[in-house]
């Protein structure tokens, strides 16, 4: 596909790829593989759901159909609203409409208020999930954020599982994001995909271990990329 390494920098390594999402679905479907049935996955919204569906094709319908999933992060909206990243994975023929997981964990139901949201999912997260993921899809922000941790927020020091937040400097203000010590644990396998020039500033930052963005705090990352970067070598 070739995709060639722009850089190993401490726990950060970056891919850069013209096929960023069937790279970063080979990434997930991979690390699904080695964990098993009953895989636990977080996914974003967006063009992560053109990865979610890559996976879908390539991994064993036993696994897909053990698979426990649910989102890093999500809008207090209704599931009908476009900015729901819930709602695209279920509009029309989607993805999980005609081929359901095993479980699915919405972060946000239709009528919750951000404070039964986090007490719900905390419990089934607990419960379902185990309290933990075990492979991470994210997406990155033109600042650094990743889910809904956005640079210099208080959440980034939240210690719960889950948590709500009111006043997001992205559109819509109101959101559910799981918290840092979820998507920084240590043994989660996380991939993020960064699409776009828009993105080069935040991937520059994260190579340089600029701890001001949220992204450089989750521990070791694999990025995919479609931006050139200074290229160091080809992966085998």
């Amino acid at each position: 596909m070739g995709v060639k390494e722009a850089g190993r920098v401490a726990d950060v390594t970056v891919l850069v790829t013209a096929r960023p999402l069937e790279v970063a679905a080979g990434l997930v479907s991979e690390a699904l593989q080695r964990v098993g049935a009953g895989a636990r996955l977080g996914i974003p919204g967006g063009s992560a759901l053109g990865v979610l569906r890559l996976v879908r094709e390539s991994l064993a319908p036993e696994l897909w159909s053990t698979l426990r999933l649910t989102w890093v992060d999500e809008r207090l909206v209704p599931v009908s609203d476009a900015a729901s990243n819930r709602g695209d994975a279920f509009h029309g023929g989607s993805l999980l409409k005609t081929q359901p997981v095993a479980l699915e964990l919405p972060l946000v139901l239709d009528g919750e208020n951000a404070a039964s949201a986090v007490a719900r999912t905390t419990q089934r997260f607990a419960e379902d999930f185990g309290g933990a993921l075990d492979v991470a899809l994210l997406g990155l922000g033109e600042d650094g954020h990743v889910a809904s941790l956005f640079p210099g927020h208080a959440l980034l020091a939240s210690q719960g599982v889950v948590a709500a937040l009111q006043d997001s400097p992205k559109p819509p203000s109101g959101r559910v994001t799981l918290t840092l010590p979820v998507l920084a644990r240590p043994g989660l396998e996380r991939i993020i995909v960064a699409l776009g020039s828009g993105k080069r500033e935040a991937l520059m930052r994260l190579m340089a271990g600029d701890e001001t963005i949220p992204a450089s705090r989750l521990g070791k990352v694999t990025v995919v990329t479609d931006q050139q970067l200074a290229s160091k070598r080809e992966t085998p």
